[in-house]
């Protein structure tokens, strides 16, 4: 029997590592599961963070620093973040072209990761794949930035420390200062100290921190010289961060707390988007709306107020998924013998032509309508209006069920559709109290939903719909 991904990432195996980073940054729907199972075996690595300009030796120096804690006999772990490629969707740069001394060393680990669009000079899931190599025993994990300019921010939020390093003769001295990049340095390195304005460099970043203010016992980010491609300044370097790493046991615990909170709002964030766009939005609405916004039809904070007042409407039982696991969510007044409540979802309205009644919406109301769709023998068209739709039933045939209702009641409300999380649940529970139903299983309906109809004799003569988008 095969040992499950987690047992072998616990116990250090390189496949089982890159398998679980590649499940994560892909966003597979068993990397919830996995980090769920892990997590409780992390906590023990020291997250080193190293940004800065291109150009700035930010790899050379990772090297070394990776050879200075080989050292010492510590595992080392790396994640060197990535521009995408346009073709792969992949890191530009991959792993066997960068740190090829450390290639075949067993205490070393080294991914590219690629940005994939992400600003902030991280992927997205750096800091999953960074619990991976924490819970495989990596005493030590460096986060290499992508290094794409002033936006490099999102490293403070990652890591247990941040190395922000320089380069003389890259223009302005002052630029590199500027974007927050003074409030996320603990250690400042002027890389590349033999080169001509090295000092001056030192200087600026020293000016800089001393119009800061300095509480007395806080931190003051020291400004370090380095030769990376020759070493020399890298040994001091790794002492300034086990000095930091000494006097700032409060600072880390409060670092790894807002780091927790960052990444819960982000994943909360997320999540409730594909929430909204998957259960609360039809199909294509959220483009529509989008539509709507760009004509001046209405406004962002508009949309989005009507959006999350459905999305307040509760979910009526559906079940939510949390670290890959299916929770209810029950109202109290929801019963075990008797479905969810519903929302409406559409009302449906039997038509001859449904072109004068698209027009009539429009030129009163400009509501606007979808593409017809062909549903067995009918043709229907939907309405947008907010938080419901008006759905225009049209006979395809002339037997169809509509054609005989236009001919007995002309034409006039047919049914009203009410929206449920779970159809199968729902027909299954109206079943057992001895509701007559037109399908007794579900069918088919527009836009790809699921749908059966109650019996007018079980709802006073009233055709009622359900559906399951």
């Amino acid at each position: 029997m095969a040992t499950p991904l987690a047992d072998r990432l616990l116990a250090g195996d390189p496949r089982a590592i890159a398998r679980a980073i590649s499940l994560i940054e892909n966003e597979d729907p068993q990397a919830a599961t996995l980090v769920g199972r892990i997590h409780p075996h992390t906590g023990r690595a020291y997250l080193i963070g190293v940004t800065g300009p291109p150009g700035a030796g930010k790899s050379t120096l990772v090297d070394r620093l990776i050879a200075e804690y080989r050292k010492t006999g510590q595992k080392v772990g790396v994640l060197c973040v990535d521009p995408t490629s346009p073709y792969s969707g992949g890191a530009i740069l991959g792993d066997r072209v960068r740190m090829q001394a450390h290639a075949e060393d067993d205490g070393v680990f080294i991914r590219s990761m690629a940005t994939r669009g992400h600003l902030g000079g991280l992927a997205r899931t750096t800091a999953e794949a960074a619990i991976v190599l924490d819970a495989a025993g990596y005493e030590v994990v460096i986060v290499e930035t992508v290094g794409v300019g002033q936006d490099e921010v999102d490293i403070v939020r990652t890591a247990d420390i941040s190395i922000v390093v320089l380069v003389p003769g890259a223009g302005d001295d002052v630029q590199a200062l500027k974007a927050g990049i003074m409030e996320i340095a603990d250690i400042f390195v002027v890389n590349k100290a033999d080169r001509e304005g090295a000092d001056r460099t030192a200087a600026s970043v020293e000016t800089m921190l001393s119009m800061a203010e300095w509480p007395a016992g806080e931190w003051r980010p020291p400004v370090l010289r380095a030769v990376a491609t020759t070493g020399a300044g890298v040994p001091e370097l790794v002492a300034a961060i086990a000095k930091f790493r000494a006097e700032s046991g409060d600072v880390l615990g409060a670092r790894r707390r807002a780091r927790a909170e960052w990444r819960l709002r982000e994943i909360l964030g997320r999540r409730f988007m594909q929430h909204l766009e998957r259960d609360v939005l039809h199909e294509g609405e959220f483009e529509k709306i989008l539509e709507k916004i760009a004509s001046r039809e209405t406004d962002p904070y508009g949309a989005a107020a009507d959006i999350m007042g459905r999305a307040g409407k509760g979910d009526g039982g559906r079940s939510v998924e949390i670290s890959g696991e299916s929770v209810a969510v029950v109202s109290p007044e929801s019963s075990t013998d008797r479905p969810p409540s519903p929302t409406i979802d559409h009302v449906g309205v039997a038509v001859r032509d449904a072109a004068p009644f698209i027009e009539t919406f429009r030129r009163l109301f400009g509501l606007h309508t979808g593409e017809p769709e062909d549903v067995g023998p009918h043709r229907v068209r939907f309405i947008e209006t907010g938080d419901s739709t008006i759905e225009l039933v049209e006979a395809a045939t002339p037997d169809s069920p509509i054609a005989k209702f236009l001919e007995a009641k002309g034409q006039a409300l047919h049914h009203v559709c009410l929206r449920v999380p779970d159809i199968d649940d729902a027909l299954a529970k109206l079943k057992a109290q001895g509701v007559k139903l037109i399908d007794q299983q579900p069918r088919r309906g527009a836009h790809g939903s699921r749908i059966a109809f109650i019996h007018p004799a079980s709802a006073n003569g009233l055709l009622i719909e359900l559906k399951q988008p």
